[in-house]
């Protein structure tokens, strides 16, 4: 799938599909250049288990970005940018 830009060139969008969790730091960069709700932040137990934030804050070992609503999607990579740790990984529609 490939669009064009305003002026007319091509433009391919590439969309979020992954998120290390072990590279994640959970800063939430991504979390604020994104309007579409795509990502959301979570806590990792020690037993590498995603739990809700609003649960016993005892149990987090740390906080990581998880996909939300990836339909939402929309392919700019705005997220990318700004991430520190290089932790996500964008393809192209299939």
């Amino acid at each position: 799938m490939s669009f064009r830009t305003r002026d007319g060139r091509d433009w391919r969008p590439d969309y979020l599909v992954w998120i290390d969790p072990n590279k994640c730091i959970g800063c939430g960069r991504c979390y604020k250049v994104c309007g579409r709700e795509v990502m959301t932040l979570k806590g990792l137990s020690e037993g590498g288990e995603l739990i809700d934030l609003d649960e016993d804050d005892d149990e987090v070992e740390k906080k990581v970005m998880v996909m939300k609503d990836e339909g939402a999607c929309i392919g700019c990579s705005a997220c990318a940018r700004v991430c520190p740790t290089n932790c996500q990984t964008h393809a192209p529609a299939a």
